[in-house]
């Protein structure tokens, strides 16, 4: 340059470097019009040089990006050629110390990008980084320059990134050399080479710099020709961390910006799946008649454009199909799978709240336009969403009970295992001509068949079959290698109870003949496309039982019991890991929880065959035993809403055969009063009551047998058997058989609850009966039995009042008929179908192993041990019978004294604290009466009349 002029640009007054740098304006504008290059880069070389040497003084280096700028709107658009020497050392000023040097050369910058216009675009990468650090300078005026350069940058981008062409060598050079292996890009401006710079400054801290990326990003997206979106997965985790930026005003432009990425994903996939729709239907309608000539266009991204031959047929609402008019959104590629591992990510509980409910927010949204997306991930998603159903933070509680009601239609919606094989021809059809549309990264699932269609009839689960695929599937996972039959259950551990359990031959036949047979290339590819992983899906809800939350828990046996009603056949079978963990669910806590769990256990019980459901009663009180606070907590409810799912006479069939061969004594008379408990007050048993009461039919005999044999292990439930079939005549001989009883504290508890359900409107129609004594004769005999069994307390007052009701209204002074006619009397009917005395024989039998129990762990000499069930040795002494409890106390014994023995009056009323002492033998008239009253009945058959109380 001049000499004058070389001397002002390094004068320390800034005017006179002003004006300087327009004189030099003009020589190099001489010199352009001229065709002195030479010239132009020596004055460009001797610029530079001038501000790049850190050891000049600041107005040396002032004046050289001041002439720098000049030299630059001299040239205009012809500075590109130039612009690779000065570039890299005008953006090394960016962070310069000094605040005036890094001023001025956003300033250079400015004028250089102004007049260069899209040529600047070849170097947008690093002038992008050197701005994203200047935007976050301390300095005012250095951020004011940085911001307007920041604004020319956008509008250059928005105006001219998609179109434009480098019209330079030098540019071109520039462009190549960046990725000297791609030379398929011809544009100055590449978002792929772009992205890997933005997906490592997307993860910044400063709230300036995430500010700076956001405005970015939201500017080349509002580019449709760029197609951001997708990119979308390569900066959207780093993006999503912007939601709990502390400042407003990043949270609230990144907030703008997902939405406006997730309404773009929307248009997407609904014009893609529009763009499906027409694919099919032209081939539908022209399947029969296309020509081998004709076109169908492939949109690719680069290109954007729709072809006219595409769409030949006349449309209303595809008129500009029709004219090849660019299309938004066609062709664009999202990686959705990308996108949603991404989501699932920010579920995992360590990134912030307003992070997960977003992400929530996302994955609601991809199930309302993307379900065939969405589908394959369903057991990840179990994970993620469930245990935020019970979160504290009510905004993410509400967007994960929303997803997961989303995601349970979605599944619910699918076609079922039965119902896809039709579809194979109509699938198999649309197949060929699709290939030649763009398609979805990952295939729908809902429109294709999967292998189960075929598998149906077999009576084995698909997810059974072994590992003989030959199309290069991977191997089945280790839970579906369960369903053959490997694992153990609970039931197996108790030799106790008759081992019925699914034959494992019948598990692995069909397998085995589905191998031998050539597999269907249909099915083949059909297996491939099977999106959904029913057995992983199931194990992901396995594991949520687990979970503190009851919600959760709830959640994942209602997902169970949808996916139990789709596909029976594919999950929870009875040798499946998953049994035993739905009776563990039994013990939980929560009564919501049992119920469903409950519900589950009797679907997949009236699904499977009569040996599943007895292995099923089998396990259930294997669980009772083991778990006692069990039984006394949740014991009714289960066995109730049992009945309510289940047949309820099919459910004490089941648990009366297995209890009549039960060993563990104490536990079969707990479980059977619990039985009977239920079946006389639970509204869901008032089928089996009344079948019960039903002598004349033979199913209601073989029902009363079959309870009877399994009751005989409590005596007193077996005695209420009888009062609700209204065989009053067999009670009362069981009665006389309690006389030789051990009269426990238990015993005298049941006994004083049965009469307070004599009491309830439960046996309203027994005590009508009372005032029938013709028809019914033994029941005052039952009655009058029970009241002398009790000790004088409540009980005895309120059944005695009871019969002296009775009494005082002179019915018991009617004369009894010496022939009652037999269809009249309850206990009669049946007689000859109904062996009474075997059942008479079997529960003595019963019960003397009940009582060999309770000696034993007394410690008492069975030596001297006698039940009565024949004539007593006339020289032995008599018994002495103990009032026992659960736990006996140490101690010596004591003299007792029995509750029956008249003697315990001399001491006035009978208390519950006297109940729980021990009992005083009984006289030996006292003992012979009682031990020959069953004989003396027997022998009499009369009516028991007693006369008026005195």
């Amino acid at each position: 340059m001049d000499s004058s002029v070389s001397k002002q640009l390094v004068d320390k007054i800034y005017e006179r470097r002003k004006s300087a740098a327009l004189d030099l304006e003009k020589q190099v504008r001489e010199c352009h019009q001229q065709g002195d290059h030479r010239r132009i880069s020596q004055i460009i070389d001797q610029l530079v040089d001038m501000f790049s040497n850190s050891s000049n003084p600041l107005h040396i280096r002032n004046g050289g990006l001041i002439g720098l700028a000049g030299t630059a709107i001299a040239l205009g658009v012809d500075v590109a050629p130039y612009m690779d020497k000065f570039i890299e050392p005008v953006l090394a000023c960016f962070t310069d110390p000094e605040n005036k040097i890094r001023y001025f050369s956003a300033e250079c910058l400015y004028n250089i990008a102004k007049v260069s216009k899209g040529e600047v675009l070849v170097y947008f990468n690093p002038i992008f980084d050197a701005l994203s650090k200047l935007a976050a300078d301390s300095e005012m005026p250095v951020k004011n320059g940085a911001e307007l350069l920041d604004r020319l940058l956008k509008d250059i981008v928005a105006e001219t990134a998609s179109i434009y062409v480098p019209q330079h060598v030098e540019t071109e050079q520039v462009r190549d050399r960046s990725d000297p292996l791609d030379r398929s890009i011809l544009k100055a401006f590449s978002l792929s080479k772009f992205i890997p710079l933005l997906k490592e400054r997307i993860y910044v801290v400063s709230p300036f710099t995430r500010s700076y990326l956001v405005s970015w990003i939201t500017v080349l997206d509002s580019v449709p020709e760029l197609e951001l979106i997708s990119y979308l997965p390569e900066f959207l985790d780093g993006l999503l961390k912007y939601l709990s930026d502390p400042t407003e005003d990043v949270r609230v432009a990144t907030e703008n910006l997902l939405a406006d990425f997730v309404r773009e994903i929307r248009d997407v996939s609904e014009l893609r799946r529009r763009h499906e729709e027409v694919a099919g239907t032209t081939e539908s309608h022209g399947a029969d008649e296309s020509q081998p000539g004709s076109e169908r266009a492939v949109v690719t991204p680069e290109s954007g454009f729709v072809s006219e031959q595409e769409y030949s047929e006349p449309r209303a609402d595809r008129d500009y199909r029709r004219t090849g008019a660019w299309v938004p959104g066609q062709g664009v590629q999202i990686d959705y799978a990308a996108i949603i591992e991404i989501l699932i990510q920010q579920l995992d509980g360590q990134h912030d709240e307003i992070q997960q409910s977003t992400a929530l927010h996302w994955l609601a949204e991809f199930l309302g336009f993307a379900q065939d997306v969405m589908v394959p991930f369903t057991p990840r998603f179990i994970p993620a969403i469930l245990p935020n159903l019970a979160h504290h933070v009510p905004m993410i509680q509400s967007a994960a009970t929303r997803t997961n009601r989303l995601l349970f239609k979605v599944i619910q919606d699918l076609p079922t295992p039965a119902d896809v094989f039709p579809q194979q021809m109509a699938a198999e059809k649309v197949s060929t001509s699709s290939r030649a549309f763009p398609t979805s990264p990952i295939p729908a699932a809902i429109t294709l068949p999967s292998r189960q269609g075929t598998a149906a009839a077999a009576p084995v689960s698909e997810p059974a079959l072994p590992e003989v695929m030959s199309d290069g599937q991977p191997p089945l996972p280790v839970s579906q290698k369960l369903r053959t039959g490997t694992s153990q259950q609970p039931a197996a551990e108790v030799p106790s109870r008759p081992q019925s359990r699914m034959s494992s031959s019948s598990l692995v036949a069909a397998p085995s003949a589905a191998a031998a047979a050539p597999p269907s290339p249909v099915l083949e590819e059909d297996s491939s496309c099977d999106l959904f992983d029913y057995q992983a899906t199931v194990n992901e809800l396995t594991i949520q039982f687990l979970s503190e939350h009851e919600q959760t828990r709830v959640a994942a046996l209602r997902w169970l019991i949808m996916l139990h009603q789709k596909a029976p056949k594919k999950i929870l079978a009875m040798d499946d890991g998953t049994f035993p963990a739905l009776l563990k669910t039994l013990s939980d806590p929560s009564e919501e929880v049992i119920k469903h769990d409950l519900q589950l256990l009797a679907q997949i019980s009236s699904s499977s065959e009569e040996s599943y459901f007895k292995a099923f009663m089998m396990n259930l009180l294997e669980l009772f035993s083991t778990d006692r606070k069990l039984l006394e907590a949740r014991g009714s409810l289960i066995i109730r809403q049992l009945c309510l799912n289940l047949n309820t006479e099919r459910i004490y069939r089941t648990f009366a055969e297995i209890l009549e061969k039960e060993e563990d004594l104490e536990f079969a008379s707990d479980i059977v009063q619990k039985l009977n408990t239920i079946l006389i007050t639970s509204p869901e048993l008032a089928g089996v009551q009344e079948k019960t009461k039903k002598f004349r039919h033979a199913d209601g005999q073989a029902l009363f047998v079959t309870l009877y044999r399994s009751w005989c292990h409590n005596a007193v439930s077996v005695f209420s058997l009888c009062l609700l079939a209204q065989a009053y005549e067999h009670a009362s001989n069981l009665l006389s058989i309690f006389a030789d009883l051990e009269i426990t504290i238990a015993m005298l508890v049941q006994i004083d609850k049965l009469v307070q359900l004599i009491e309830s409107p439960v046996f309203t129609y027994l005590r009508l009966q009372l005032l029938e004594p013709e028809r019914y004769p033994y029941l005052f005999k039952c009655l009058y039995g029970l009241l002398m069994l009790l000790p004088q307390s409540t009980a005895f007052v309120s059944l005695r009042n009871r019969l002296n009701a009775v009494n005082s209204a002179g019915f018991l002074h009617i004369a009894p008929k010496s022939t009652v006619n037999p269809l009249a009397t309850r206990s009669k009917l049946g007689r000859d179908e109904i062996k009474w005395q075997e059942l008479l024989s079997h529960f003595r039998t019963v019960q003397a192993r009940h009582e060999k129990a309770r000696r034993q762990a007394l410690g008492t000499d069975l030596s001297a041990f006698g039940l009565g069930l024949g004539n007593p040795d006339p020289n032995r002494p008599p018994m002495r019978r103990r009032v026992t409890g659960d736990i006996v106390p140490p101690g010596p014994p004591r003299p007792a004294l029995s509750p029956l023995n008249p003697r315990a009056k001399q001491n006035g009323l009978l208390n519950s604290a006297q109940l729980m002492g021990q009992a005083i033998p009984p006289t030996s008239s006292q003992a012979n009466a009682i031990s020959g009253g069953l004989s003396l009945q027997q022998k009499q058959r009369r009516t028991l009349g007693l006369g008026p109380r005195k």
